[in-house]
C-alpha cells in the first residue's frame, strides 16, 4: 500500500483517527475506516492534500504527546475532540478523504441499500423534500454586487 509519503508513524496514526472517526459496527454490517481496503484508497488518495494531512497529522500528534496510535481508547476520545474543536483547513481536509474513501466502499454502500456504482449515467432517486425550507434563503438580500 502506496502511502504517498506518509512516515511510518503518520500512516499508522492516521489510520487510528480513521478507526476512531467511522468505527465498525456489527450491527449495521459495516467496515469501520481503517479496514485494509478503506485504508488503502485513503492512502492512494492523498495526493494533492498531502501536505494539509501531514500538517493535520503533525497537530495530531502534538496534542496526543506522542503518538495517537498508542494512546488509550479513552485518552484518545480526549485528543480527538480537543482535535477537531481546534479544526483548520489541514483537518478540514484529512476528514474529506477519509469520508470519501470510506463512501465508495462497495460494502458500505450496499450497508445503505444503494448500488455500489456511479452515480451517472443512471442516476440516484432523491425523495422531494419541503422546498419551502428555502424560503428564508430566498427571501434574503443577495450578498453579491450587481455587475454594471
Amino acid at each position: 500500500m502506496r502511502n504517498h509519503d506518509l512516515t511510518a508513524d503518520e500512516a499508522r496514526d492516521l489510520r487510528a483517527l480513521a478507526g476512531y472517526m467511522i468505527p465498525s459496527s456489527a450491527t449495521y454490517g459495516v467496515p469501520g475506516a481503517d479496514d485494509d481496503l478503506i485504508f488503502g484508497d485513503i492512502c492512494k488518495s492523498l495526493e494533492r492534500d498531502i501536505d494539509d494531512v501531514r500538517r493535520a497529522l503533525a497537530d495530531l500528534r502534538r496534542y496526543s504527546d506522542g503518538s495517537f496510535a498508542d494512546l488509550t481508547p479513552e485518552r484518545r476520545k480526549d485528543v480527538a475532540t480537543d482535535f477537531r474543536e481546534k479544526g483548520g483547513t489541514p483537518l478540514a481536509s484529512l476528514v474529506r478523504i477519509v469520508l470519501l474513501c470510506y463512501y465508495r466502499d462497495d460494502r458500505v454502500m450496499h450497508a445503505l441499500g444503494q448500488e455500489p456504482r456511479a452515480p451517472f449515467p443512471k442516476g440516484h432517486m432523491v425523495e422531494q423534500g419541503d422546498l419551502s425550507l428555502l424560503d428564508p434563503v430566498r427571501a434574503r438580500k443577495p450578498l453579491w454586487r450587481r455587475v454594471k
